[in-house]
Formats: C-alpha cells, sequence, structure tokens
C-alpha cells in the first residue's frame, strides 16, 4: 500500500490554516513540511491534528540540524513524524568534486547520527545538482548513497527529468535505498511558464506508469506530490491527487 503526502512547500504563498483546510478537503491525510514553516508555525502539531492531518516526513535544512539536532528531534516527535530529510545544499556551498562531495557525504552521516539513535529515518532530498556526472561516472547522490547503508534518499522525480536522466533507470540504481519519492511533474517546453515550467502531476512529460513500477519493485511506500511553484494550489492539490490514486 503507497502511501501519499502533500509537500507543504508547494501552498507557501497562501495561508497555513487555509492550506490545511484545502489539503484535506481535497483527500489528502498526510503531509510534509519545510524548514521555514517550522519557525512560523509555532502551534503547529495542534495546527495538523485538528484538521486532521499527520506529518509523517519533513525537511529540515542542515545547518540548523548541525545546529541544534534535539531540535529536530523534539519536533519530529510533535508532529509524529517518522522520518527527516536533509533538503537543498546553496550554490555556494556545493562541493565541486569528487572529494568535496565525499566529505560533504561524511558530514551528513554525522548530522543525522542523532536522528537515528533516536528511532528516527534520515536521509538527503535531490534536486538536479547531485546528478551531474562527476567525470569519472560517477555522481553527488551516488557519493552520499554510498556514505552509509542507513543514508536514505527522498528521490525528487521533476529533479531527475530537469537534470536530463532517465528516471526508472535512476530509481533502479538507487532501489532501497529510495525511502520516499517526490512526485513532480515537469511541463512541455515553453509551457507554464508562470510555473516555473512545473506541472500538475499526469499534465507534463512525464512517463508515471514506468516510474511507477519501478518505485514499487524498489519497495517505496511514500509518495510525496509537489509543485515548487503553483498559481493554484487547490488544482494542483486535486489534479494531482486524481493521476496519483489512478497509478
Amino acid at each position: 500500500m503507497t502511501a501519499i503526502s502533500y509537500q507543504l512547500y508547494g501552498s507557501r504563498n497562501w495561508p497555513l490554516p487555509d492550506t490545511l483546510t484545502m489539503v484535506k478537503a481535497t483527500g489528502f491525510s498526510d503531509v510534509e513540511g519545510y524548514g521555514a514553516l517550522f519557525a512560523q508555525a509555532p502551534s503547529l502539531a495542534d495546527d495538523l491534528a485538528a484538521a486532521g492531518l499527520s506529518m509523517p516526513t519533513l525537511h529540515y535544512g542542515l545547518d540548523d540540524l548541525e545546529a541544534d539536532p534535539q531540535a529536530a528531534i523534539d519536533l519530529a516527535r510533535a508532529v509524529g513524524a517518522e522520518a527527516v530529510f536533509a533538503p537543498y545544499l546553496d550554490a555556494d556551498d556545493r562541493p565541486t568534486n569528487r572529494a568535496g562531495w565525499e566529505a560533504f557525504a561524511q558530514r551528513l552521516c554525522a548530522a543525522g547520527k542523532p536522528l537515528q539513535d533516536a528511532g528516527l529515518t534520515f536521509g538527503w532530498h535531490n534536486h538536479d545538482f547531485e546528478l551531474v556526472d562527476l567525470g569519472d561516472g560517477t555522481t553527488p547522490l551516488g557519493i552520499i548513497a554510498a556514505a552509509s547503508p542507513d543514508m536514505k534518499l527522498e528521490l525528487d522525480l521533476g529533479w531527475v527529468v530537469r537534470a536530463g536522466l532517465d528516471p526508472v533507470d535512476v530509481i533502479k540504481t538507487f532501489g532501497s535505498q529510495i525511502h520516499t519519492a517526490h512526485i513532480k511533474d515537469v511541463a512541455p517546453a515553453g509551457d507554464c511558464t508562470d510555473e516555473d515550467g512545473w506541472a500538475d502531476v499526469g499534465y507534463g512529460t512525464t512517463d508515471w506508469a514506468a516510474i511507477h513500477a519501478a518505485l514499487q519493485a524498489a519497495g517505496v511506500t511514500r509518495y510525496v506530490v509537489e509543485h515548487d511553484n503553483p498559481n493554484d494550489h487547490q488544482r494542483f492539490a486535486s489534479r494531482s491527487l486524481a493521476t496519483v490514486k489512478s497509478f
């Protein structure tokens, strides 16, 4: 059974109470949180409970995690999360060679250990920059995954497509190390320019039937629908949930 969540980042331009009401009314039971939201919503656990929603996974900034891992653990416990993913690395902070990425992977392992010791799953959420060939057939994401068998991945399939790779091949490469998949669609070239070129799930160019089969073969049991910049988040939520349920 595959669980389906809604990434709240896509609704950052709407008030949180309205978003939670919309998400629940659309048919979601689970949501995924993100870093900026936590500082803005001190009553998040109560807000989720009032809306009848759960937050089984969340994004938590690496710098914040390193500065105060207990705060991340406390937040995860408060909202009922079982997995925490570090989501991003600013361009100026990204390593430029294999040695740099290997050092970064060890940094991730160290940052995640307190969470893992507390019984949480920890991992990395990719964009496209971790999928660039470093010149020897390896990628930063491959280095991150190889750093520890306990390092899980939240594979963002929209960014895999944007990186010019075949999502099915990438899923087969990382297999059971993929804990969660971000289900994000890419619009045809020139379309949805006011939405940064992203599309509602099922309304873009992505071959979801093949991807879904590969994810199921890899044992992935949670899908998180996401759109980085929808101009109508209710439209995105309803159309995308219908698509994922049809897989």
